[in-house]
């Protein structure tokens, strides 16, 4: 079986892979809900969804550094990761352990595509077929509810000392547009930023990952810029694949 992974480079796999190491929160949550938590056999420790998963799994290490060694002695057939979250020295390294598949993801249309080609792979493609028709339907759903709501400028920052925030070509990005935010961020990724950018905001969001923002923390910031700050959820922002189902219930329950 010969496929391709979203950097367009072609796997091949004499079976349907067994075992799976997933280096990627939000693609592990995915496999859970493909009904392949059998096939699992390693996680990140940022792998928290579903919570049970970190006592039941290999924990092999963060999603920038892994103990590769942990990994071999797993045995996995496929290891997922991801072009933004994990390095391309990570991907060459375990690439000598098994195959690895690599999503690339901007937008909810890649999204789809990651989830759909996940199906592909694992024998899965009813599943991923009906994953992939909740998130369009509650999309659709969602952007009728805010169709008349007005533009606003907005910073969504991840990062403190130096602040950090989304930029231009981010899968973040493209969540804040369909909630009809206009990024003040023009750079691509996630450069740092000053207060006098921040100022340009009508509103800034802090996001709790993968900087720990609190409450506290957005009160101090609007004292300071004597701007909007609210405090999101950053795993609703962030995260692709099964988790877009719920993340449109969360834009609607906003108040900003």
């Amino acid at each position: 079986m010969r496929v391709k992974d979203q950097l367009n480079r072609t796997l091949e796999f004499s079976t349907i892979p067994q075992r799976i190491v997933s280096l990627v929160p939000s693609h592990t949550e995915l496999i859970v809900d493909l009904n392949l938590n059998d096939k699992l056999v390693g996680i990140t420790k940022f792998c928290v969804h579903p919570e049970h998963l970190r006592k039941e799994k290999t924990v092999v290490g963060g999603t920038k550094n892994v103990h590769l060694e942990k990994i071999y002695a797993l045995r996995p057939d496929v290891i997922i990761c991801n072009k933004e979250e994990n390095t391309p020295e990570m991907v060459e390294e375990l690439g000598h352990i098994a195959p690895v598949w690599v999503s690339d993801i901007k937008n909810i249309e890649d999204s789809l595509e990651m989830t759909y080609c996940m199906g592909e792979l694992f024998g899965k493609s009813d599943e991923a077929k009906w994953i992939n028709e909740a998130v369009l339907e509650q999309k659709h759903s969602f952007e009728t509810f805010i169709q008349d709501r007005p533009w606003k400028k907005m910073a969504y920052v991840i990062w403190k000392q130096p602040f950090m925030a989304a930029g231009s070509d981010t899968f973040i990005n493209s969540l804040l547009e369909i909630n009809k935010f206009d990024n003040v961020i023009t750079e691509n990724r996630y450069p740092q930023v000053d207060l006098h950018t921040l100022k340009e905001a009508d509103i800034v969001l802090l996001s709790t990952e993968p900087f720990p923002f609190k409450e506290y923390d957005a009160q101090e910031l609007e004292r300071v810029l004597q701007t909007k700050v609210r405090l999101v959820d950053g795993e609703f922002f962030s995260w692709y694949g099964s988790r877009l189902i719920k993340a449109f219930s969360y834009f609607r329950s906003l108040e900003l």
